[in-house]
């Protein structure tokens, strides 16, 4: 019995006539659209760039709208929050704090300032600056009463800042003083020798390793760093004399870096009065209504934050869609 066996198809035979041709095509009608993409692309960055460059400008200049009263017209108090370590990059900086105390004596409807003290200090050159400013803008605006209120907490740098106010009012309970310097670090020399573990370290000067905690103390560098904090001690005792004048009732360690409560500050003179901010402002100042002043990020920093994570997200999801495909 004869059986007949059908032909083996060869693989080529399956691919129909004109393949290459439509595939050079797809290939190259991807190319377009992939070029039409990144121009389309390319075109967007450039507007959204040169939107925020002229919103920066406008910003920077002044001319951009949102400069009115915060509160529509109405008299108000403007509390400006010193909250948390004084130090530059943080909410508490001394850029901060002075830009929303101008920004409060721009506005015409504000009858008075709060510094709204919560804070263990910080910065003594961030502190001085903030002082500087306050004592500035009283001379400018005598009229214009600033105070201090202490919440939980205004040591060191804080009070080196609320002794420039005109009043500082307290809660019994306050943590206040702390006028001192300081300037910490740890050694690590016995704990060195016994790891067995050789300090290398090279240097140009004598002393510039002077911090260093893995070698032994320099006396030389220590006497001079003992002398400068000296030194800026001094000023902070000064501008708090110059700031709280002889409502001080100086006790030998009054500038020793000593905290008080609220009250024993009132008995000192370190403070004048006990009360928070609705008090101040409705009783001292007479203006009830509250408005905070303290700095906001500009539509130019909001748009470019908002800008880069939008790029971020199509970034992400650019990379997913190709690596989906491949």
């Amino acid at each position: 019995m004869s059986q007949t066996s059908e032909p083996k198809s060869n693989s080529s035979d399956s691919l129909k006539p004109g393949w290459e041709k439509d595939t050079i095509e797809k290939i190259l009608l991807a190319s377009i659209s992939e070029q039409r993409s990144a121009r389309r692309w390319g075109i967007f960055f450039k507007l959204v760039f040169l939107v925020l460059i002229v919103l920066g400008a406008l910003q920077s200049s002044g001319s951009f709208p949102g400069r009115m009263s915060k509160d529509g017209g109405s008299p108000h108090t403007a509390v400006i929050d010193v909250a948390g370590m004084i130090a530059p990059g943080q909410p508490a900086s001394s850029d901060n704090i002075i830009q929303g105390l101008r920004d409060a004596v721009d506005d015409h409807n504000t009858k008075g300032i709060i510094l709204r003290m919560n804070t263990p200090g910080g910065s003594p050159v961030q502190s001085a600056y903030v002082w500087e400013e306050v004592r500035r803008l009283k001379k400018l605006h005598p009229q214009l009463p600033i105070i201090a209120v202490v919440a939980d907490m205004c040591a060191s740098g804080g009070y080196y800042i609320a002794s420039a106010a005109d009043k500082i009012y307290v809660a019994p309970a306050s943590v206040v003083g702390s006028i001192g310097v300081i300037m910490g670090g740890f050694g690590f020399v016995d704990s060195m020798k016994l790891l067995g573990v050789e300090r290398r370290v090279m240097t140009s000067g004598d002393h510039k390793a002077l911090m260093d905690p893995f070698s032994p103390v320099d006396p030389v560098a220590k006497a001079h760093l003992q002398g400068l904090m000296g030194e800026i001690h001094q000023q902070f005792i000064s501008a708090v004399k110059q700031g709280r004048g002889d409502r001080i009732k100086e006790t030998p360690d009054m500038f020793s870096g000593l905290i008080w409560t609220g009250d024993d500050a009132v008995k000192l003179g370190l403070a004048d009065d006990f009360g928070d901010d609705r008090h101040v402002a409705e009783d001292i100042i007479g203006a009830k209504k509250l408005v905070n002043f303290n700095p906001e990020d500009n539509l130019f920093d909001r748009l470019s934050r908002s800008f880069g994570a939008s790029v971020g997200e199509a970034l992400a999801e650019s990379t997913l869609f190709k690596n989906t495909l491949h």
